[in-house]
């Protein structure tokens, strides 16, 4: 018999409604949820492909063990846990904690049962080795919130809806949706600006989809977006359009900024920004001009050589505006989860606490950037990385210098990967543990409401009940985490119940911690039997979710420091300021030199959905962007296959000539590269693509958080000879365990 269920999509941060028409197991249709609070009917082609994931048959169902053929074949569920917690301990034991490495990937994000565990993964496995997705596209922005308001996830959201002036810096929110700014139909959001006599002003290396659709767009050279602010910041300085008064009611430290902007003229920055003076000087008069106005920026910002010092001066540019905390400029979300208490008792949340071996990088937000992977593996040495967990990530290809790693991982001693697909990273997995899909489990968003544009909350039902013999991943971490010797915390205080409990039957679920997480927070009940508050039974009967109201003016609220001010004398960030002043002057050289940058596909989530056939149908889209005058230089043709060179690597690429690019600049998408994988994704393998990862430079970081610089790669091109070529190796197995 049919049925109807109504779900918040899981793939991206805009929290998307859907409406599910099922027929027993199957997926009839994936529509819009036009009731929904927050997206309001709108959805995107990934969120109708949703079902394409339940019903793919490459997709794991049941564990698997590599064998020494590198082959995989299935093992039963208590098989497999009862390997993977004896070679972990055994590993614990003889090497110690951090001989185990973590890499979590993006859809942890989306996940709040596994949100819930992570540091109880890292407690059980007694690791500081943990990486992230976020690790190499979000850290700036997490160290610079952490060390300006106190927490990391409290970020600055653009009010898109009442602004008259936006700037959009380094982000495709046409494509994403935003990038911690959650905004369902963004493209309306933007054409209703410029309808109420706005105006938008996108500031990318290309003229991105966003960019097509502003008033203007600024074609900045890649890593000059740092200076780019800053040198609007100093403009308004210089020409006295602030007011230090009002900054002093909500910061402390602006003379330590001040004194160090004022290197920052316009025509200073003008080589490392490619924007004339006379630009920088207009934009930000219009800015300050404006009835209201707001900037943002996101990866392609965070992802540069100077990416916190730009992700703070993005915040600094609408504080000296007086746009923080003001209806149409930066205000903060007040979500229904507060999740800073339980942040701030697990330790989960800092910057520079500790430092990985080899290099010495520092951890952000409890994370080691991932670029140390291969380098822990391969050094020998106390601590040396010797087993390595991953979850739901795929860090060859989505971290720098993939083949590095690639080749890294068969140094292993033992891998355990939770993921739905033998994709380019888990078929060096000794065991994989395939989660049941995520329609069967249910869903509530523990981070994307403290970046939306309003405040909401929803509670998603399962689409299907879970196979029998199934495991949620929620489930699976949970396992590991009781059989290496933890439980759900990470705190040794308050596990030992958790763990008497489960002998006689009581068992913890994460519905318990969203329960506790929202009746606490601002609009909670308080546990109170008369309250009005919410409590998850009465967020389960609005299918649709509750509308919370606006974004609420002013920032102390949601500052954490004990004097409710922004921090803006942070040595660490100042000291970066002054790096960044002292390189204005350079700037790219040589006559074949390009800067190589990434991009998002509308259809491309990452590296996980490339084989669902919907969304890799029509033409190809893993190319690389060229300007025509470059590709006359290097002699390569619209559609020709040519070489793409650095210190790094050399590989073929499918060029697309195209004027939307700047001169100087190409760009290849994230998330390709599947010829390693193709023999069990097989939509994936037939449109396998190049990782744009394989030219990145693992060993160059950006200065404060270590991430490794993502855009702006130098590269060169050049076209293809006869007998070039680059076919891709797979490694060699290890012994089965």
């Amino acid at each position: 018999m049919s049925r109807t269920v109504f779900r918040t999509c899981t793939l991206c941060e805009a929290m998307c409604g859907l409406k599910f028409e099922v027929d027993g197991e199957r997926v009839l249709a994936v529509l819009p949820d036009e009731e929904d609070v927050f997206s309001q009917g709108f959805i995107c082609p990934k969120g109708t492909a949703i079902a394409a994931v339940h019903d793919d048959p490459d997709r794991l169902r049941t564990p698997m063990r590599r064998m020494a053929s590198g082959d995989f074949e299935p093992i039963g569920w208590e098989e497999a846990f009862s390997l993977v917690a004896r070679r972990l301990k055994e590993i614990r034991a003889q090497h110690g904690g951090d001989a185990t490495a973590v890499y979590m990937g993006n859809p942890v994000a989306h996940n709040y049962g596994a949100l819930a565990l992570r540091n109880a993964v890292f407690a059980a496995l007694g690791t500081r080795n943990c990486t992230s997705a976020g690790s190499q596209d979000t850290s700036p922005r997490f160290a610079v919130s952490y060390y300006l308001y106190g927490a990391s996830l409290i970020v600055p959201v653009p009010d898109i809806d009442h602004t008259q002036y936006f700037l959009c810096v380094g982000a495709n929110p046409r494509i994403s949706n935003g990038s911690l700014l959650a905004a369902p139909d963004i493209r309306k959001r933007m054409l209703a600006i410029r309808q109420r006599g706005g105006r938008v002003v996108v500031v990318d290396p290309r003229r991105s989809e966003t960019a097509r659709e502003a008033d203007e767009h600024l074609a900045i050279l890649p890593g000059g977006d740092a200076a780019f602010l800053l040198s609007l910041v100093q403009v308004l300085v210089a020409e006295g359009r602030i007011d230090r008064a009002k900054i002093a009611t909500l910061a402390r430290g602006w003379d330590e900024i001040e004194r160090r902007i004022a290197p920052f003229a316009p025509e200073r920055v003008e080589a490392m920004t490619g924007i004339d003076a006379g630009t920088i000087r207009r934009v930000a008069r219009e800015f300050a001009d404006a009835p209201s106005s707001a900037a943002y920026s996101r990866v392609g910002v965070c992802n540069n050589a100077h990416g916190t010092v730009a992700s703070l001066a993005t915040d600094l540019l609408n504080l000296a505006a007086g746009r923080m905390g003001e209806v149409g400029g930066s205000m903060f979300a007040t979500p229904p989860f507060d999740t800073r208490p339980i942040l701030k008792l697990t330790g989960a949340d800092g910057h520079a606490r500790w430092h990985s071996r080899v290099r010495k990088l520092p951890e952000t937000f409890g994370d080691l950037p991932a670029s140390i992977l291969a380098e822990e593996m391969e050094t020998p040495g106390p601590g040396q990385v010797r087993a390595l967990v991953t979850f739901a990530g795929n860090p060859v290809l989505s971290t720098p210098n993939g083949r590095r790693l690639d080749a890294a991982l068969e140094l292993l001693e033992f891998m355990v990967s939770i993921d739905l697909y033998i994709n380019e990273t888990t078929r060096h997995a000794d065991v994989i543990l395939p989660p049941a899909w995520g329609l069967a489990e249910d869903h509530v968003d523990f981070i994307n409401t403290a970046v939306a544009t309003r405040n909401t909350v929803r509670w998603s039902p399962p689409v299907f009940e879970k196979p029998a013999g199934s495991w949620a991943d929620w489930q699976i971490l949970l396992e590991l985490i009781y059989r290496l010797g933890g439980g759900p915390t990470g705190l040794k205080s308050l596990d030992w119940l958790y763990r008497l409990g489960r002998r006689v039957g009581i068992h913890w679920k994460p519905e318990s911690t969203a329960d506790m997480l929202l009746r606490l927070g601002p609009y909670g009940d308080r546990f109170l039997p008369w309250s009005r508050g919410l409590n998850l039974k009465k967020l389960k009967r609005a299918p649709h979710g509750i509308d919370l109201g606006p974004l609420r003016p002013g920032v102390a609220h949601r500052i954490l420091h004990r004097d409710r001010l922004m921090h803006l004398d942070v040595p660490v960030l100042l000291k970066a300021i002054d790096e960044l002043a002292d390189s204005l002057e350079s700037a790219p050289s040589g006559d074949d030199a390009l800067l190589l940058i990434g991009r998002r596909e509308l259809r491309s989530n990452n590296s996980w959905m490339h084989n669902v056939p919907e969304l890799v149908s029509g033409r190809a889209r893993c190319v690389l962007l060229v300007h025509p005058a470059d590709a006359q230089r290097a002699g390569v043709g619209d559609g020709e296959t040519a070489v793409l060179e650095n210190h790094i690597h050399t590989g073929e690429v499918t060029v697309r000539i195209s004027d939307e690019m700047r001169p100087g600049v190409v760009s290849l998408p994230h998330g390709w590269g599947h010829v390693a994988s193709a023999r069990w994704q097989r939509t994936a393998g037939a449109h396998a693509g190049v990782s744009i990862n394989d030219w990145t430079d693992d060993q160059r970081v950006e200065s404060v958080v270590g991430q490794s610089i993502l855009n702006g790669l130098p590269v060169r091109l050049k076209a293809k000879m006869p007998d070039s070529g680059d076919a891709h190796s797979a490694s060699p197995a290890r012994a089965q365990i």
